[in-house]
């Protein structure tokens, strides 16, 4: 026989941090396991939320670190480097400490038999405080992701603050529930007869991979890198963070209160480590391919995730590259509905999101609607009105469209202004809170299913195809063959049949991308909710990085045992 201890009593005595924050690890266990809706992290930076003061103090935090030393101090900062351009056009001048792969990697690997000691609960109670602690700064996190993403501020506030904070949070019960899915100790018995049973006393022990790395990308340098950092710091490996050269403010905030956080603990504050780089300096692909190096989280372009999957061999990597997203446009019962639901997805953040739809495709012979037949003319008049009435005013539509990142977006936007019939073109909007930053309006264009060559490769920034197809059938095979091909995170579908709704689904199960249907209302296709949506399932070429579930926090550690007589 075998008996034994329940998973709580891997550690007999709870850390004060585990037992401070129990209770939201107890509702995060709860909420992954009914994926409801929950949040433990409000979203609206209301004064009424956050109190009266807390804006201020937070843009007066934020403003501290313009065109100074942050205040970091870790190994090797010899040197200091600043490589960020606001797409505001807000002068940041931040400058980081600078250190070489062999002082991080020495550093971190020192911190790590410490903390793999603790065991899961009080590493995660560890984390738990960040989330604290970076939650008190909330204002302070969104401003330095407003500055650098280009992100308009309520967004900001929301995806890299609240919304990114969820993320963490969502993958500290994975790592938890993984951690004590098995017993800390076992007395195993077995019958030997007329003799005495032989007996064992087994320990089985979390033992961690080793140096974790996670590389942000500039977009969403929080959201995209939290579960990474958090799963990877429970689960006990240390972490290096290699922030993207033009958003390195967002995450050095992070480690800041991470490391604050650690020593007061009484843990290596090294644990948690900045990895800024100097331009040119490819810090990242050096600091992949060392062996200490045993996890890489990346969030960024398809050609780089692919490299680190196909060089850093070492490492267990985790990455989500761009895709193809696809709306599948069959018909609707809400036509007006419809238009507006898509419209909004293409404009909210000048469609600079991993998750936004690139292609739309509708039959040639147009739709059946609630407003009568529509032909694909129609079809993409309603859309392109909707964008259109979206972003007519400036002052109003910045704040939904944000600032253009790079300037690879908008040479994609004039080089898509050739190609193709432009139904929508992307206009210049003039920002009335900063004269120098980039806005651009999105792009429809229009064409054929022949033109697969442009369609079928993906077009980040606020880039959409209007696709015309035979029939919804072929639609779908389009939709399957370019998915499996090129992959994708996102998928739609608009049908008032449930035939073409159960095909829709069969074709996104076999492309592997997940599958919205019929969104009209408040929900949109590039938004995913933490605790309830998968992200990044990994089940196309387009997303290696399962964000939502066990599988991505189980390959960041092993279980090792040790077993005794008696």
């Amino acid at each position: 026989m075998m008996a034994v201890m329940d998973a709580s009593d891997v550690v007999t005595t709870p850390s004060p941090l585990y037992a401070r924050h129990a209770k939201t690890l107890e509702r995060a266990l709860s909420a992954i396991a009914d994926r409801g809706y929950w949040s433990a992290y409000p979203e609206s930076p209301s004064p009424r939320v956050y109190g009266e003061t807390a804006a201020a103090e937070g843009e007066a935090a934020f403003r501290g670190y313009l065109g100074a030393d942050f205040p970091l101090d870790q190994p090797g900062a010899g040197d200091r480097v600043a490589t960020e351009a606001s797409p505001f056009g807000i002068d940041l001048g931040v400058r980081y400490p600078h250190a070489d792969a062999d002082t991080l990697l020495a550093a971190a690997r020192a911190a790590l038999p410490g903390w793999r000691a603790a065991g899961p609960p009080a590493r995660v109670g560890v984390c738990l405080e960040i989330l604290a602690r970076l939650h008190a700064h909330i204002f302070e996190l969104a401003n330095a992701v407003h500055a650098t993403s280009g992100q308009a501020f309520v967004m900001a506030f929301q995806a890299g603050g609240a919304h990114a904070l969820d993320r963490a949070l969502e993958a500290l019960a994975y790592s938890y529930a993984e951690m004590t899915r098995h017993p800390g100790s076992a007395r195993w018995e077995k019958p030997a007869g007329r003799g005495e049973p032989l007996t064992m006393t087994k320990t089985f022990h979390v033992v961690p991979r080793g140096v974790a790395l996670v590389v942000g990308c500039n977009t969403f340098p929080t959201w995209n890198s939290y579960p990474g950092i958090f799963a990877s710091l429970a689960t006990g490996n240390p972490v290096v963070i290699k922030p993207h050269p033009g958003a390195v403010l967002p995450l050095a905030i992070t480690v800041r209160y991470a490391r604050e956080v650690l020593a007061e603990a009484g843990f290596d504050p090294n644990l948690v480590q900045l990895a800024a780089e100097a331009p040119g300096e490819g810090l990242a692909s050096t600091l992949a391919l060392r062996p200490e190096v045993r996890i890489i989280d990346f969030t960024g372009s398809t050609e780089y995730g692919d490299w680190l999957e196909a060089n850093a061999r070492q490492a267990t990597v985790y990455t989500e590259k761009a895709g193809v997203n696809t709306i599948v446009v069959d018909s609707t019962d809400d036509f007006a509905g419809m238009c507006r639901n898509i419209g909004f997805s293409l404009t909210l953040y000048s469609g600079q999101m991993c998750t936004t739809p690139q292609n739309i495709l509708i039959p040639s012979g147009g739709i059946a609607t609630d407003q009568g037949w529509r032909s694909f003319d129609e079809v993409a008049a309603g859309i392109a009105g909707a964008v259109g009435k979206l972003t007519a005013d400036p002052a109003r539509a910045v704040e939904l469209t944000g600032a253009i990142v790079n300037d690879g977006v908008s040479a994609r936007l004039d080089e898509v202004a050739g190609l193709g019939t432009v139904l929508l073109a992307s206009r210049e909007l003039a920002h009335p809170a900063y004269p120098d930053a980039v806005v651009r309006t999105p792009a429809l264009v229009r064409l054929g299913a022949a033109d697969v060559a442009i369609y079928g490769r993906e077009w980040f920034g606020p880039i959409s195809f209007l696709v015309e197809t035979d029939s919804t059938a072929h639609s779908l095979e389009i939709f399957r063959e370019t998915v499996t091909e090129r992959g994708a995170l996102t998928a739609a579908v608009y049908a008032t049949d449930s035939t073409v709704l159960d095909a829709a689904e069969a074709a996104a199960v076999d492309a592997g991308v997940h599958l919205s249907c019929n969104l009209t209302g408040g929900v949109f296709v590039n938004q995913s909710a933490a605790f309830s949506d998968f992200h990044a399932s990994g089940a196309n070429p387009a997303a290696n990085a399962a964000l939502t579930d066990g599988a991505y926090v189980a390959g960041r550690f092993r279980i090792v045992q040790s077993r005794r007589p008696g």
